[in-house]
C-alpha cells in the first residue's frame, strides 16, 4: 500500500510540475514591460459567470504549448471586462461606473474599457501591437490549436497584408497546427 501511495504522489508531482501557466499581468505592467521590451500584448476579456470563458482558461490557457509560446512572444493581460479595477491606459483611465457588488458572480455593467474595445461578447481575446495600438479581436471559445493560429498570425506580422476574407482563408488553410490537445 505505501509503494502505490509513493508512486501516486510522485505522479501527482510530476503532474504539477508538467502544469504550465500564463505569466499574466496587468495592462498597466504589460505597457510598461514593453517599454523596456517590446512585445504584442493579449488579453483575454472574460466575465465571472461567463462558462466559455472558464473553459478557456481550463483547456487552453492551461496548454503548456500555448501557455509556453505566450510567456516567450506576449504580454498576457486578465480582464474581467465586467469588473470593478480602474485601469490607466493611453492616458486614459477605466473604471465600471454601473458595477455593482451584489452581482460580481452574475452579469454586471461592462466596464468602459470593454467598451473602449468594442467587446461585446465572452470570451474575447485582444490583440494590442508593440505599441499598444489595437489591433484586433478574436471572439468566443478557442482550442489550443485554433489559438495558435492567431497568436502565429498577429506575433508574425502576417495580420498586416489580409484585406480580404479570401486572404486569412488562404492562410487559415495553409496553417499546420503544431501546439498539442
Amino acid at each position: 500500500m505505501k509503494k502505490i501511495l509513493s508512486v501516486f504522489t510522485i505522479f501527482l508531482f510530476v503532474a504539477n510540475i508538467s502544469a504550465q501557466e500564463i505569466n499574466w499581468v496587468t495592462l498597466e505592467q504589460a505597457t510598461e514591460l514593453q517599454k523596456k521590451n517590446p512585445k504584442k500584448i493579449m488579453i483575454d476579456a472574460y466575465t465571472n459567470w461567463c462558462g466559455p470563458c472558464k473553459l478557456l482558461d481550463k483547456n487552453t490557457f492551461k496548454n503548456k504549448d500555448v501557455a509556453d509560446y505566450v510567456n516567450k512572444h506576449y504580454y498576457a493581460v486578465k480582464f474581467n471586462a465586467e469588473g470593478n479595477e480602474t485601469i490607466n491606459f493611453k492616458g486614459n483611465t477605466f473604471t465600471n461606473p454601473g458595477y455593482n457588488p451584489a452581482n460580481a458572480n452574475r452579469r454586471n455593467s461592462a466596464h468602459q474599457l470593454s467598451t473602449y474595445f468594442s467587446v461585446r461578447s465572452y470570451p474575447t481575446i485582444l490583440f494590442l501591437d508593440e505599441k499598444g495600438e489595437f489591433l484586433s479581436p478574436v471572439i468566443g471559445y478557442k482550442t489550443p490549436q485554433q489559438l495558435e493560429l492567431y497568436l502565429k498570425l498577429f506575433k508574425n506580422n502576417e495580420h498586416v497584408d489580409m484585406k480580404t476574407q479570401q486572404d486569412f482563408s488562404a492562410y487559415y488553410s495553409s496553417f499546420t497546427p503544431e501546439f498539442s490537445n
